[in-house]
């Protein structure tokens, strides 16, 4: 399926693919379902038609997300490449390894991520994380398309990171994906991301510490006809040793990159787990419609916390 669509003109890939995420949203399964509680947890003031108008767009976009890997994964960098259509910022984060200090960009699940860690090995030396994925025939594939532009990709084990924190420190560049829910309870804090509570890794704060570098957060938007990729400089406060502050400030940078561009985020995935779990499951009963969740906290902390 991937080869077919890197053989269509992207526009026409995406086209099938948000027909596709038109069909997720009519099969109304666990996407949706996920889609619809997170929209109706950080905007509560849009009313139900534009709640429901935005998770249909979301589901459209991650539809046109996953028919545009085939011309990002499979085909020649140089045609990848091409694709990019706009880039700013980029002249803060060039200035910044110019001057010897390394770069370290925090980029969430906005937009195409992986367009945007291709376009970071063509600013410096690149090393970046890589877990393989759970369909273990995917992870050559995926690991030989993020490294064609130039990157290095280095295992999440404690050799890989201080390979990371080595390179950064040297001068290079680095991607970091802030916005994943960490596993266990060393691995961040819960701090509010658009209002609501939830489990923050801190891997990037950390990495940022103890490397020294500049930090920015980036992002490649979905465009007519390709990407638009923005830096923008991340907020002194985020550089601090008080770590919630730190990753408070993450998260609102998160959100302000985000606006106007709100159906590109990956709404599907649970954000606001908290690590660890303090009673409060926004997931709890996803079946239950948007106005039953609206009138009925699931918990008393829930309550409390609105």
């Amino acid at each position: 399926m991937l080869w077919l669509l890197a053989r269509l003109p992207v526009e026409w890939a995406r086209t099938l693919g948000r027909w596709s995420g038109g069909l997720t949203y009519r099969l109304d399964g666990r996407s949706r379902r996920v889609a619809e509680r997170n929209i109706a947890l950080v905007y509560p003031d849009l009313d139900d038609s534009d709640q429901d108008r935005l998770v249909m767009e979301t589901l459209r976009e991650t539809g046109a997300l996953a028919a545009e890997m085939g011309h990002v994964w499979l085909r020649p960098w140089t045609s990848t490449k091409d694709l990019i259509l706009r880039v700013e910022g980029q002249n803060a984060v060039k200035a910044a390894l110019e001057s010897g200090r390394g770069v370290i960009i925090l980029g969430p699940h906005l937009g195409n991520w992986e367009v945007l860690g291709l376009h970071l090995a063509t600013l410096g030396n690149m090393v970046a994380l890589f877990e393989p994925p759970k369909i273990q025939s995917l992870g050559p594939l995926i690991q030989r398309a993020r490294e064609r532009s130039g990157g290095k990709l280095v295992p999440t084990t404690p050799r890989g990171i201080a390979s990371l924190v080595k390179s950064v420190k040297a001068g290079g560049i680095s991607g970091i994906l802030p916005d994943q829910v960490p596993d266990s309870e060393s691995g961040g804090l819960n701090v509010p991301f658009m209002g609501v509570e939830c489990g923050t890794a801190a891997l990037g704060c950390n990495l940022i510490q103890r490397s020294g570098a500049d930090a920015f957060l980036g992002a490649a938007f979905r465009v007519k006809g390709g990407f638009e990729v923005c830096y923008v400089p991340a907020p002194t406060s985020l550089y601090g040793d008080d770590l919630k502050e730190a990753l408070t400030a993450m998260n609102t940078s998160i959100a302000e990159l985000l606006e106007t561009r709100e159906a590109q985020y990956q709404w599907q995935y649970k954000r606001f787990r908290t690590q660890p779990n303090l009673g409060v499951d926004h997931y709890r009963n996803l079946k239950v419609s948007r106005s039953d969740f609206e009138r009925r906290p699931s918990c008393p902390q829930l309550e409390q916390l609105q």
